[in-house]
This record gives structure tokens, sequence and C-alpha cells, in this order.
């Protein structure tokens, strides 16, 4: 095949060769020494394929998990009846704790304390979280009555989340009966 008859836009190549691909194709062709066997290239026809349904696609849409708060309850001191305080066979001890809500969650009514160790005393096992909002002091009470034994006891307590998961630093009331 003549190489000048390739740059002649009336030339039989051009007539031929109308496509991009098929150009492509007498290229490598010629470029690899097969194009002296090629009379004529003709460009390949494709079959056209309807479809008969419609097909939706959907795409899951990726979600990042956010936290809108995070829960946290600080003890910051005993308001009454100190650690290891004396108290009477069978009397009725009004414990209060301030503590501070330290995490970025309000705490509303959802939000419990609930006894985790020790001797209950009396105290009902489960009780509403005093509500307060984020970085907020507030003050728990839970009436106590102590023991009629002698002795030492505590009562250890934990604060739970709406979900029901515990969060913060436990406080407890130290007595000694006698």
């Amino acid at each position: 095949m003549d190489t000048e008859n390739i740059r002649k836009p009336n030339s039989k190549f051009s007539q031929t060769l109308a496509t991009p691909a098929s150009v492509c194709v007498y290229l490598w062709l010629l470029l690899s020494g097969c194009a002296g066997n090629i009379k004529t290239l003709t460009t390949p026809t494709l079959s056209i394929i309807v479809p008969t349904e419609t097909l939706s696609l959907s795409y899951p849409i990726a979600v990042t998990p956010t936290i809108s708060c995070i829960d946290g309850l600080s003890f910051i001191d005993d308001l009454t009846i100190p650690d290891y305080s004396i108290a009477i066979p069978g009397s009725i001890l009004d414990k209060q704790w301030l503590v501070q809500n330290s995490g970025s969650c309000n705490w509303d009514s959802r939000y419990r304390l609930r006894f985790i160790a020790g001797v209950m005393m009396g105290a009902s096992p489960e009780q509403a979280l005093f509500p307060a909002r984020a970085g907020m002091q507030a003050i728990i009470r839970i009436a106590f009555t102590a023991p009629l034994e002698i002795g030492e006891y505590d009562s250890e307590w934990q604060a739970y989340d709406s979900e029901g998961f515990p969060f913060g630093e436990s406080f407890l009331i130290k007595i000694i009966v006698q």
C-alpha cells in the first residue's frame, strides 16, 4: 500500500476507513507489518440492544454516624452525711451529693440512677436522675434507712442514659451504724 494515498483526501483509504477505530486498526496493522495483505478495511457493524425492561438503580447512601452528645457525670462533693458518719440503727438518712453534668447531653426524665453495689438500705433500686443541662451542677438526693444491725455499710449508685447504658462516675454513701 502506498503511504502517499493515505494523505490524499479522495484516496481509497479515506473512503473506506471512516471511523477513528478503523484508523487505529489500520495504523496498528501498518506498523506491525501486516498491512501488505489487506486490500480494504471496512467499518464493523454493531448490533443495537434494545432493553425490554426498565431497571431502576438505587445506590446506597453512605451515612456517617454522628454522636449528637456524650454523657458524663462527675462527683463533686458529699453535701450531707460525709463518709463514715455515725448513724443510729433504723434512722432515716437524707443523703445528698453535688455532681456535675460533665457531658454534652442534657439529662431529662429518661435518665436514671441505679443501685449497683453494697446495701440498698431501704432505697428503691432505680430512681430518676435529677434533670440537668450539660455543664451544670445538680444535687442528687436519696432517702435511706440505716440498717438495724451495728456495722459499716455502703450503697453505691450509677447514672444510666436514656438507652440504659451506664455513664460517669459512680457515687456512694458510707456509714457506720452504732
